[in-house]
């Protein structure tokens, strides 16, 4: 889980399924009137409410069924009602609002869906405050760079996050100096291209800033093994916008950073609950003890036990078996190096049943260790995820692949996923350990 707070709005609850078809109506900074045609929060609103009732009713769901993880946009095709032209005066000095993205994204398969998970870190380099009124996001793959979508004010409020002192009443306006990072998240429904390239604007009142081109295929995504065996698992905590894990931006290493971008936390569940018995016994959790896997051939570069098992939270309360540091906050901790600067990162484990150490060359589906319960760790789970650098939290997280599963989603039927990343609800079955 890695659930250390690093600020007071490191854990938020952010819903855009329910925003309107983006509108833009920036007369005073001189654009045309444009609509973005997507697929809108009442249709999104509508899919959850249709996945609820196959539900109710005993039919079969499937993981295309399920709506996108809370704060991701469900995009169709944009359009333009009418032709592109130079209707953005230019002014000088530009708009001093600093505009990047210090990771780009990479397009990630989950669910039939396409998706880009992503950042803009904004700064206002004016003597003067700026009120945020809207973001583009455009495809730049061609001179028309025609809207993908657009955020208006009512999104950026649940989207946007002030560095330092945040509130909802007052995120949108930067100070002198301030900055603020946007949390993006883009789904692109099943047979809608995405663009390989993509700008931003963001516009303040009567201006506006063009942010630089990024790409959409960036990383090199890993197509891994299972790192459990079994069924009965869940994938929580993955990259929505009401995760700590998503939320996570971090300083380490002098670089604000989100290494649990992607991370998941393993459970596993029999009828709703993740124990039996007593709640403080570690024992009592289905995952303590499953056995963790090698998801690819590597080097371990780092192989850490010792860490003893905290006593899972409950309503009494929670304190850690150490305190938390930097060293021990993953507890029992094994790093595989995947190549191409890519390293797989595997938390919370049993003390004691790590069976590797630094240097060792592993193969996939290889027995690593046991899920545990230390570190910085609630409850036994499995935190997975891929990163930059060995760091758990100086790093970037990186998407990733699961080369084959099964889900089920209404509890009956079961499909086979391949080449994607789990997201939303429903039960895991890696297959048995052979």
């Amino acid at each position: 889980m890695i659930a250390l707070r690093y600020a007071a709005n490191a854990v938020i609850s952010l819903s855009l399924l329910t925003a309107s078809p983006a509108q833009v109506r920036l007369d005073d900074a001189g654009v045309q009137r444009q609509l973005i045609d997507t697929v809108t929060g009442r249709e999104a609103t509508h899919l959850q409410r249709n996945t609820s009732e196959r539900l109710r009713i005993g039919a079969s769901v499937s993981a295309a069924d399920q709506p996108p993880p809370t704060g991701c946009r469900l995009v169709g095709q944009a359009v333009s009602i009418d032709p592109p032209n130079d209707t953005l005066v230019s002014s000088f000095p530009p708009l001093q609002l600093d505009v990047r993205t210090p990771l780009e994204p990479t397009v990630l398969a989950s669910g039939g869906r396409s998706y880009l998970i992503y950042e803009l870190h904004l700064r206002n380099f004016t003597s003067d405050a700026l009120q945020l009124r809207s973001i583009e996001v455009l495809n730049a793959e061609s001179a028309l760079e025609k809207p993908v979508v657009a955020f208006q004010e009512e999104q950026l409020r649940e989207l946007v996050r002030l560095v330092g002192v945040d509130s909802e009443a007052t995120r949108l306006t930067l100070k002198a100096g301030q900055g603020a990072v946007a949390f993006l998240c883009l789904a692109f429904a099943g047979g809608t291209s995405v663009p390989t390239k993509l700008r931003h604007r963001v516009f303040s009142s009567g201006a506006v800033a063009e942010g630089p081109t990024i790409g959409t295929r960036s990383t090199r995504i890993q197509a891994l093994g299972r790192p459990l065996a079994g069924t009965n698992w869940t994938a929580a905590n993955g990259p929505s916008l009401d995760s700590h894990h998503r939320m996570g931006l971090f300083v380490a290493g002098g670089l604000a950073q989100i290494s649990r971008r992607y991370a998941l936390d393993w459970k596993k569940y029999r009828d709703g609950k993740s124990y039996s018995g007593d709640a403080r016994d570690v024992n009592a959790y289905f995952a303590y003890g499953q056995t963790v896997l090698a998801v690819a051939d590597g080097k371990v570069v780092v192989a850490r036990d010792g860490f003893p098992n905290n006593v899972p939270r409950t309503a009494a309360g929670f304190t850690p078996a150490v305190p938390v540091t930097m060293e021990s906050l993953p507890g029992n901790f094994i790093v595989i190096d995947l190549g191409d600067g890519q390293f797989a990162q595997y938390a919370h484990l049993q003390p004691g049943s790590v069976q590797v150490k630094v240097g060792d060359r592993v193969q996939r589906g290889q027995s690593l260790a046991r899920i545990g319960n230390s570190g910085d760790a609630r409850e036994p789970h499995l935190h997975f995820q891929v990163a930059t650098s060995p760091d758990i939290l100086a790093s970037e997280g990186l998407p990733f692949l699961f080369d084959h599963y099964r889900l089920s989603v209404s509890g009956s039927h079961w499909e086979t996923r391949t080449m994607d990343f789990p997201m939303g609800s429903g039960v895991i079955d890696f297959g048995a350990l052979r």
